[in-house]
């Protein structure tokens, strides 16, 4: 399973990044529900951990959480293929 991403940080820049199974049980593991639980009940700030720890993972930050968030001016679903 893999979910997309779209964030718009308040720089001006965009981009869309790919949350995969490792952000997914991170995600999990962090708020002790099932990522299926998004379908039903979306949350701004359970897209920033998905988005934030997908781009901590594969090098698009080093930021910490919170100082990443601050970088963030929205965020939504991507209608990417997240294939």
């Amino acid at each position: 399973m893999r979910i997309n991403l779209h964030i718009q940080f308040q720089d001006g820049t965009a981009k869309t990044v790919t949350c995969s199974a490792a952000d997914l049980v991170a995600f999990e593991d962090k708020f002790g529900i099932s990522v299926t639980k998004l379908a039903e009940e979306t949350r701004i700030g359970w897209l920033l951990f998905l988005a934030w720890h997908s781009e901590k993972r594969t090098g698009g930050t080093k930021a910490d959480y919170e100082k990443w968030l601050d970088t963030v001016e929205t965020i939504g679903e991507s209608e990417e293929d997240p294939k």
